[in-house]
């Protein structure tokens, strides 16, 4: 039997479990080639850096394809001399053509980290934890011209808890995506899968992040929307709260945080208690701020942030 041909599209690291998944569960298919974005300058250098999907394919001895648009006609060419049977895809962060579409003779299988329809776009993971839901987890659908949009093949569901971050989430999800994927592969190719079309009228969409998204205002967010918000925002655009020691004005990197019932802090001030920062928001709510970062230093416990600092009165401007 001849073993059916894929072809990989995705960036970030945090999809190269999904290609390396690809590459050793191959009995019934084979990866042909990956698809990237292109490098990109080295920080502080005049390198180009390949993305880190590329760097594995590399390593793998695959040839890889980097175009600068992806509905070009050479690099759409290019795909067709590999006659993929199947495109598969994973945060690979371009829209793929009408064209790109009728390529393979399977079509194109995405692994998206929410249940579809919910969370359609580009930051699903961030959003879903910033609403704080109890159940979120990974769809691998088929790709039509509209953005996730397309047929489910199956869904897997996870309850996220109220501690996970963005960034442990993402990895988590796209694990379970790309072993879901392996797992259900063989019954695709047989067609023995009844695909679902998704129920349009219950979509929501995941609007990309804006850095603007991470300043924390206490004085209109709740202590559980402020949490949310720093699990949801970790990595990037991660989240900031301006805050006055004595008369000196300090803005601050918030990274882990808790929601608290009570505390002994009054309105605006922020006390050292419980090897935490407790602070009160406008509503009477309290947020314990776990670890945070002033400017130009790294990230501490709260204990060594106010041990740190000479604290004069603390509270959010």
């Amino acid at each position: 039997m001849m073993k059916k041909k894929i072809v990989f599209l995705g960036t970030p690291a945090i999809v190269v479990p999904v290609l390396e998944r690809l590459l050793a569960d191959n009995s019934e298919f084979e990866v042909v080639a990956v698809v990237s974005q292109p490098p990109t300058r080295a920080p502080r250098g005049q390198s180009l850096m390949p993305s880190p999907v590329h760097q594995r394919a590399l390593a793998a001895g695959l040839p890889v394809l980097t175009p600068e648009n992806a509905k070009a006609a050479d690099f759409l060419q290019e795909l067709k001399l590999l006659k993929p049977d199947l495109f598969v895809t994973a945060a690979y962060g371009q829209v793929l053509s009408e064209e790109f579409l009728s390529i393979a003779g399977f079509g194109t299988l995405n692994i998206h980290p929410s249940l579809l329809p919910l969370y359609r776009g580009a930051a699903p993971v961030q959003r879903a934890l910033e609403d704080g839901v109890e159940v979120t987890g990974v769809t691998i659908a088929r790709t039509v011209r509209a953005m996730d949009a397309g047929p489910i093949v199956v869904q897997r569901e996870y309850r996220p808890g109220d501690k996970i971050k963005a960034p442990e989430l993402l990895e988590l999800l796209f694990a379970i995506g790309a072993s879901t994927l392996i797992e259900v592969l063989p019954e695709y190719f047989a067609g023995k899968l009844e695909l679902v079309e998704q129920d349009h009228q219950r979509a929501t969409k995941a609007r990309k992040l804006a850095i603007e998204e991470g300043l924390l205002n206490p004085d209109v967010q709740s202590s559980q929307v402020i949490h949310n918000k720093v699990r949801a925002f970790a990595g990037w655009p991660g989240t900031r709260m301006k805050l006055m020691n004595g008369d000196e004005p300090i803005e601050v990197k918030v990274i882990t945080t808790d929601a608290l019932l009570n505390s002994k802090a009054k309105s605006r001030d922020i006390i050292f208690a419980n090897g935490a920062l407790e602070l009160v928001c406008g509503d009477g709510s309290v947020l314990n701020i776990l670890e945070l970062q002033a400017p130009g230093k790294r990230a501490v416990t709260a204990r060594d942030f106010w041990n740190g600092l000479r604290i004069k009165s603390l509270r959010w401007a």
